[in-house]
This record gives C-alpha cells, structure tokens and sequence, in this order.
C-alpha cells in the first residue's frame, strides 16, 4: 500500500494575512508525515508527528495559538483513534500542555476513552507528560483579541491529520483550543468519537472542523464513515456530508477524508479550508475552493 497522509489546519473565515501561514505550515506537517510513512512508521505515529507541529505553529487553533475563552485562559480538546482496533482517546478542557493530540494518543492507548479537565491533567503527569506555562500558549494575536473582548463570527481552526501507513492501517487526530471567548468548560465536536472524527481500517479515515454544535447534532464523521462503507469516493462523501449539515442545521464545517484504498477527498461551505495531502512523494497545499 502506498503511504497517503491529509491534514487540515480548519475551516473558517481565515484572515488574508494567515494564508500563507495556513498553506505553509499544512505542508510542513504533510511532508513530515509522509516521511515517517515512507520509512515504514505506522499510520499512528504519523498523525501525531504531523499535529505536533501544527500544534506547536502559533498560525492554528490547537496548541501554541489557541483561542482563549470568556476568562482569558486557554482550553483544549484533542482525539485520537487507530482503525484496526477501534481504539480512542480523547480529551477535553485540558490546560499547559503543549501537545494535547500526545495526551490523546495515551488515553486511547489505555483502559480509558475520554478525560477532561484536572482528569486528564493528573493521567498526563502520571504518564510523564510535561506542563509547560499557561501564558507560553497565548500569542499576542489571541491576547489582543481577547482583551477587546471580539467575539469572532465563526468558526475555530482546529487541526486534523488521517494517515494511510503501508500496511492498510489508518489512524486519525485531531487537535483545538476551541471557539474563540468560548464560556468556560464548552466541549464541541472534537474529542466526541463519530461526531468529529472516525476510523476504521475496513473504510476510511474522516476529521471535522467548524461549528463544533452543529457538528455534533448530525454526527457528521459517522455520517461520512456510512457513505465509505458503501464504497462511495471520498470526495462524494464529504460533499454530502456537508450538505447534508447545512440542510438540517444550517451548520458550517469542513472535512478531510481518506478511504481504505488511499483516495482523498475534501470538502467545506465555510470561506476556507486550509489542507494538504500527497500524491504519490508530492504535497499539494490548498486553501481556496476548487
């Protein structure tokens, strides 16, 4: 099986003046990906080399860069989950840690499936997880933007990545500081399995980005997950899903999705989506429709 590896960096109203961050650092985390891949890393490892530098790039909404809520302080969710097994992690409202999709990756490797809040704090530290400083995670942009109290229209960037490895294995990630001055304990999509993300080696691959609500009502990832299962192309998936979410609940989300046989497919009603993927050794970054 040839490696395959998209990742996604969110969908929304993405200011001009990120573009060229968005595509950039898309691409830095596809092409470190798809090495891991070619040198034979499982599709796992690949996902979460790949988060880990979007997660630490202050450009997204994951990490170094997270959106800060009502009291300024900053608030994760990540998952994780591999498709040979099924097995997930997740976790919610975590704070001072630098790489929230590692967190992930070792509850789904545990008896656990979802830790939250001072839960997921005392896991990480037990398993050697370092705390970095709360304010490391603020970049200037976020403080500014908080501290005028802007409360963005839209949707939150939050970061994804589904790999292929060269056994057929697939795994997913993904990775967000959540809304922008979102209230205090506000979980959306990302760490609720079939609602954000979804894998299964027997199909596919799929992870969301967007209004983390609308998102939930539908179960967007498994609604996709169903399409693949019948054999429909990744891109025709993602394309009804996304339909299908603004018809029901005038919801806004992008998706990446890749299938079982290494096809990828993408789609998103909200001004952009900035994403990356590999054709053969090559990365292609997009950010505009079409």
């Amino acid at each position: 099986m040839q490696p395959r590896i998209i990742v996604h960096g969110g969908a929304g109203a993405i200011a001009d003046a990120l573009v060229k961050g968005h595509l950039q650092g898309c691409r830095e985390a596809a092409e470190e990906g798809l090495r891991l891949l070619w040198e034979g890393a499982p599709a796992e490892e690949a996902v979460e080399r790949a988060i880990c530098l979007l997660e630490d790039d202050e450009v997204f909404d994951a990490g170094r860069g997270s959106f800060l809520n009502m009291d300024g302080v900053v608030e994760m969710d990540a998952a994780f989950m591999e498709g040979a097994s099924l097995l997930v992690g997740a976790v919610a409202g975590v704070r001072k840690f630098a790489h929230p999709i590692s967190l992930a990756r070792l509850v789904m490797e545990s008896e656990h499936v979802l830790l939250v809040g001072e839960g997921a704090t005392r896991f990480a530290l037990s398993h050697g997880l370092r705390q970095c400083p709360a304010e490391w995670l603020i970049v200037p942009r976020e403080r500014e933007a908080w501290e005028r109290q802007r409360r963005a229209q839209g949707v939150g960037d939050t970061v994804g990545a589904v790999a292929l490895d060269e056994r057929g294995h697939l795994a997913v990630g993904l990775s967000t500081g959540g809304r922008p001055f979102k209230f205090p304990g506000r979980v959306g999509d990302v760490p609720c399995v079939g609602a954000g993300f979804y894998v299964d080696d027997g199909a596919g691959g799929v992870a969301a980005s967007g209004e983390g609500e609308a998102i939930l009502r539908v179960a967007l990832a498994r609604r996709v997950m169903e399409q693949l299962e019948r054999g429909i192309h990744p891109q025709e998936a993602a394309s009804w899903a996304i339909g299908l979410l603004y018809q029901r609940v005038g919801g806004h989300a992008g998706l990446i999705v890749l299938d079982r046989q290494g096809r990828v497919g993408c789609a998103f009603n909200t001004r952009r989506m900035s994403r990356a993927w590999n054709e053969g050794k090559e990365i292609i970054a997009c950010i505009e429709r079409g």
